[in-house]
């Protein structure tokens, strides 16, 4: 999807989107400090082994094209998105109990990210939440995470359940499937078009009603969705969240899908009793890791 998106105290200050007023940025800022101080207890966590896991492995292709290329051309898609949906008010303020919520979660699995790919140390990390009725949710290259309040609100997604749609979404930019995508296109230049078309930008439309449905909606293959399974599952273990959830998770997105062509967030991945089923034979692996790990200070209710 894209699942068709917090850090050690090193990390630099998220970036605002351009569009973002004075005040906007200083609750950015202070969102910045809260989520280093949520990194520090969680630092010494058993992340620190995850980079000799197998889950961490990425494609020797993504080694044709600099990550830096393709992280700075998401970060425009980003800022021109974060644009398009001030303008339309469909940004969630930062009082918004949902978009705490979705920090939270994102504030103890971020700490776990650079022990798999080192690049995500520097990530400039930013949680958004997007007024739209969508079933779906991102991590652009560069650790840009959104939500669409549609899955949160028409799916009444516990903690659990939203931290394995956020492990899964940031294992995707962990495992650079997108910088993947560019190499295997015909060219950088081709390849970073194709990715600005993945994302949607140039077409986007009206936000409330189309939900955004092709913006950030990378369309991965089926052995990159279960490779960002396999590692969102263990992130999201790590942090304290019950791997479990992901089982409720997809029946409750196979529920919503019923009778319905596939939502973009299924795309290209298999949904009801096949994943399920996938996830159950992963959890005598994570099942372990989330024991281990510290549980959440902070619960949130779901979504109204």
């Amino acid at each position: 999807m894209t699942m068709d998106r917090e850090p050690p105290t090193s990390a630099p200050a998220p970036t605002a989107p351009a569009c973002a007023c004075r005040g906007a940025r200083r609750r950015r800022l202070l969102f910045t400090g809260l989520l280093a101080g949520a990194a520090a207890p969680l630092l010494g966590a058993p992340g620190s082994a995850l980079a000799a896991d197998p889950e961490c492995r990425r494609s020797p292709l993504t080694g044709a094209v600099s990550a830096e290329t393709v992280e700075g051309a998401a970060r425009q898609q980003y800022l021109q998105l974060m644009r398009e949906a001030q303008s339309k008010n469909a940004l969630a303020a930062a009082d918004d109990p949902q978009l705490q919520r979705l920090r939270y979660v994102a504030a103890r699995l971020v700490p776990f990210a650079p022990a798999c790919n080192e690049r995500a140390r520097a990530w400039r990390w930013e949680v958004q939440l997007l007024r739209s009725n969508s079933l779906n949710a991102f991590c652009m290259p560069g650790g840009k995470i959104a939500f669409f309040s549609g899955i949160l609100s028409r799916l009444k997604l516990s903690d659990d359940e939203v931290a394995m749609i956020m492990g899964h979404e940031a294992a995707h930019a962990l495992l650079e499937h997108a910088r993947e995508r560019v190499v295997k296109s015909t060219g950088t230049n081709v390849g970073l078009r194709l990715l600005a078309a993945m994302f949607g930008l140039g077409n986007l439309g009206d936000l409330a009603a189309q939900g955004l449905s092709q913006l950030a909606n990378l369309r991965f293959s089926r052995d990159d969705e279960s490779e960002a399974d396999a590692l969102g599952l263990l992130l999201a273990a790590r942090a304290g969240y019950d791997p479990r959830a992901s089982i409720s998770l997809w029946q409750k997105m196979g529920a919503a899908n019923e009778g319905r062509s596939p939502p973009a967030w299924l795309s290209t991945h298999p949904a009801g009793p096949a994943r399920v089923k996938e996830i159950q034979a992963r959890l005598p692996r994570v099942l372990p890791e989330f024991q281990r790990a510290a549980a959440p200070d902070r619960r949130f209710p779901a979504a109204a």
